[in-house]
């Protein structure tokens, strides 16, 4: 009896996934633990592995499609099970087990995929009549004072997306009514819905390529301008010396490699930041409502640049790790980033963030924070350059850093005194140099 291949649960709130590529074909012999299929979520693109050893018979959804979770995408069996009719091998005409209607056209019956989806579906909440949409879709329209019912979901079941709201809003959708104002010995003056600047039309030439934008893409775009739209953005930058840093590193350099670990600034940079959370509270928390959420523990997310896009793999407690151990995490998660191995839960839950793109050169950045995060900070590239010290000239190791931070919830005052903690601390990570 074929084995069942289902679209997997990639966190606690994804609803759906999208097939970006089948790596095994149709008539194709697949191990167990073989990577079958590559999706993309709203969290993350991971390669999902055959639950069992045969031949793939039969791929159910094509590249680019979007399923709900648990449906099944794709059967492994035997060789002599592989079904012609597979929607991978493109073929015109109605599928197996579908009925003729009166009016001559056909009908597909329902398969298991159908029928799973269905099952999901009717499971979903309706919300008392109104559409059906996550929490995060509910939490954006009520900071939009967006009403969901008036948005066409084009997600499973007719969900309304992340997509589906911020074009909605992005459009100029109607708002909800606001509280009227009433002057003094007047009429209550109609509260006016606001409308969002509607996106610019490019009109390509012939001499233009054009692309779809990947589904990464795609979420990247749609999670940074929530993240614009949420949060008051304000950035500080300070200027470090990393003199003491670079000694050490230098000091340690064979003791880490004998370890098996390549030992970074970064890993520095992690060390000073978890610690320095810990004496600021209020840069590892989150808004929730009205509410403001402390979070308990330190779970760092380390930004890693891919070739179509970007990651943010986290590690948790970081707090409990020191300089190796965080070396180590810090260099597994981006390598396996890169190779497309991380799993569901090691791309959610961050409460801060650390983005590098100093080694390509960037002085300095101004980072868009990681939502539902407050801040984030940005290292710029660590360099030789002249500095004034005890009034002379002197060559240092320097870099920038750059905190961004929501200032609905992080006073600059507040911002400012955990970034001089942080540079403090980098300055003098061993206190005998101090």
């Amino acid at each position: 009896m074929p084995t069942p291949v289902v679209m997997p649960q990639m966190g606690e709130s994804i609803a759906e996934g999208t097939i970006v590529r089948w790596i095994k074909k149709v008539g194709e012999s697949v191990e167990r633990d073989e990577p079958l299929f590559e999706i993309s979520t709203d969290k993350v693109d991971a390669e999902i592995p055959s639950p069992a050893a045969g031949v793939l018979t039969d791929i159910k959804v094509k590249e680019g499609e979007t399923v709900a979770v648990n449906s099944v995408v794709a059967e492994i069996g035997q060789a002599d099970e592989v079904r012609e009719s597979s929607v991978a091998a493109g073929e015109p005409g109605p599928a197996a087990g579908a009925t003729q209607q009166p009016d001559g056209q056909s009908t597909a019956a329902p398969t298991p995929a159908d029928k799973t989806v269905a099952a999901i579906t009717s499971e979903q909440p309706s919300d008392n009549g109104r559409q059906r949409s996550s929490p995060l879709v509910r939490r954006i329209a009520k900071e939009h004072n967006v009403d969901i019912a008036q948005i066409a979901g084009s997600g499973i079941g007719g969900r309304v997306t992340k997509h589906d709201i911020l074009g909605y809003i992005e459009r100029g959708g109607e708002r909800l009514p606001q509280t009227a104002r009433t002057p003094a010995g007047g009429e209550p003056e109609k509260a006016q819905p606001a409308r969002a600047a509607r996106p610019v039309q490019v009109r390509p030439t012939g001499a233009d390529r054009i692309e779809k934008l990947s589904v990464m893409r795609k979420k990247i775009a749609e999670h940074m301008v929530l993240s614009q739209r949420t949060s008051a953005h304000v950035h500080s930058v300070f200027h470090v010396n990393f003199s003491t840093i670079e000694k050490l590193r230098e000091q340690k350099r064979a003791e880490y490699e004998q370890a098996g670990v390549k030992l970074t600034y970064m890993a520095f940079i992690a060390r000073v930041v978890v610690e320095a959370l810990h004496r600021h509270p209020i840069l590892n928390a989150s808004i929730d409502g009205e509410n403001v959420v402390y979070k308990k523990d330190i779970n760092l997310g380390i930004a890693v640049a891919l070739d179509d896009g970007l990651i943010v793999p986290v590690i948790r407690n970081a707090d409990e790790k020191n300089v190796l151990g965080l070396s180590r995490a810090i260099a597994d998660v981006a390598e396996r980033a890169r190779a497309k191995r991380l799993n569901p839960d090691e791309v959610h839950g961050g409460t801060f963030t650390i983005t590098n793109p100093g080694p390509f050169g960037a002085q300095f950045g101004m980072p868009i924070i990681n939502q539902p995060q407050v801040a984030i900070l940005g290292v710029g590239t660590i360099e030789k350059r002249p500095v004034v010290i005890d009034d002379a000239i002197a060559i240092r190791t320097m870099a920038y850093l750059t905190l961004g931070y929501d200032h609905r919830l992080v006073d600059g005052a507040v911002a400012d005194e955990f970034m001089a903690d942080v540079k403090q601390h980098l300055e003098c990570f061993d206190a005998n140099n101090c």
